[in-house]
């Protein structure tokens, strides 16, 4: 339980100042017995801080009951939930207890505290149940008519207050869900659903999502012009660009075979896109618009993510090598300086992507979903080893995708990889 980082310390202090009171701290562990007749709850505190006094804590906090006749107590519950009660955190003056973990489904704030007669004696306690907690949605650029997943914590069904995903400045309301979990909320998108911040509003309040629904912000590549990105790479190998995707044109990798072993297939052709600028209009570096250079002046590398759009067809899993991302900074390769020394160079940290490794294959069932990746987990070698390095905004200048190595191996494949969007923004 929550509380026994305090139980020591506080029990010591409780057994000198509690002695007549409290003797089976020390000499008689094995006689508690639950007394007669009624508790009576003077406060509730806080187990570290004896002159606290609440009425209100969150879920599974530890609190201190501090009263009279509470060894009369035989069972307690907050709202509707059943609280463990230890009988060594108990005496006749003081109650250790963890507020339950379970949202309540009855809302009373109240503590009910029953004693072996049976009798209910209550107490007035809030418990606080967090707002919905917004972290993600399956794919952020997902068409009207398409069902997408919002995943996070405490998205709670309040009959009288309906859980409800807001829109377009919060005035278009999302009620209708095709299933509902604490931690997940999935429903079909309606027409009329505009760019911009997503909420998810609760009986208990409301909460903007850690992402945007379509995205705009600091696209570096939308491989059609559509959001101001780069139409494609630059550089040997610009990548195969597709079109009629989930947002018009795409990258798309495939065509080849990938070889499970590790390194065991080399095929820039297939599986390739390099963007090095040169320092003109059509071709700049990607950091050097002033959108992204206000980004930079106000994010550390800790607090922005690079997001695309994917789609592994079923028919064309992947199951091996890495894919490569690797941010390049003009000391390491420009359209002028072209190389690709930089591929195998241990001090180029890059983030590397390998979602099959855990299950062995992977696909995305036909369907675009976004990925998510921290610019803080650029730190490998191209074989999956800490690069001792971590990526700097002064890398952010050029991009290469290449689906190569890892340091892991696979097993034979085909894989296919559409992408889109490409884009690096705030998570914090």
């Amino acid at each position: 339980m929550n509380f026994r980082k305090y139980a020591y310390g506080l029990l010591a202090g409780l057994c000198i100042a509690q002695t007549a009171v409290f003797t089976s701290c020390e000499d008689e562990p094995d006689k508690y017995e639950i007394a007669g007749g009624s508790p009576t709850v003077e406060y509730v505190r806080l187990p570290e801080k004896a002159d606290s006094t609440i009425t209100a804590a969150e879920m599974e906090k530890t609190i201190c009951l501090v009263g009279k006749n509470l060894r009369s107590i035989k069972k307690m519950l907050f709202n509707d939930q059943a609280a463990v009660l230890n009988t060594s955190f108990i005496t006749d003056n003081y109650l250790l207890v963890d507020i339950p973990s379970e949202i309540p489904s009855a809302v009373t704030d109240k503590i009910y505290m029953i004693n072996n007669a049976g009798d209910t004696i209550t107490y007035d306690f809030h418990v606080i149940v967090p707002a919905p907690m917004v972290l993600a949605m399956s794919c952020e650029y997902a068409q009207a008519g398409e069902e997408v997943t919002i995943t996070g914590d405490y998205f709670i069904q309040d009959p009288y207050k309906p859980l409800q995903v807001l829109f377009n400045d919060s005035t278009l309301r999302i009620t209708d869900f095709t299933s509902i979990s604490k931690t997940a909320i999935s429903f079909v998108l309606p027409a009329g659903v505009n760019p911009g911040e997503v909420y998810v509003k609760s009986v208990y309040g409301t909460s903007k999502a850690a992402f945007q629904y379509r995205d705009q912000r600091n696209i570096l590549f939308d491989f059609d012009g559509t959001h101001g990105g780069q139409t494609g790479g630059y550089g040997w190998y610009a990548g195969a660009i597709a079109t009629g995707g989930i947002d018009g044109s795409y990258l798309h990798f495939g065509g080849a075979a990938m070889l499970g072993k590790v390194g065991g297939t080399w095929n820039e052709n297939a599986f390739c896109m390099q963007y090095w600028p040169d320092g003109t209009a059509a071709h700049p570096d990607l950091s050097g618009n002033a959108a992204f250079q206000a980004m930079l002046d106000t994010c550390d590398i800790a607090d922005m993510a690079l997001k695309f759009e994917c789609r592994v067809p079923s028919n064309s899993a992947w199951s091996s090598a890495a894919l490569q991302i690797m941010f390049t900074g003009n000391a390491d390769v420009t359209y002028n300086t072209a190389n690709n020394q930089y591929y195998t160079n241990t001090s180029q940290p890059r983030g590397l992507w390998m979602p099959w490794v855990s299950t062995g294959s992977y696909d995305t069932a036909n369907k675009w979903v976004t990925i998510t990746l921290p610019l803080s987990s650029f730190n490998k070698t191209h074989e999956g080893q800490p690069a001792g390095v971590t990526l700097t905004k002064d890398r952010l200048t050029g991009l290469t995708l290449f689906l190569w190595q890892g340091g892991v191996e696979g097993t034979d494949c085909n894989p296919v990889l559409d992408i889109d969007n490409i884009r690096i923004v705030p998570v914090k």
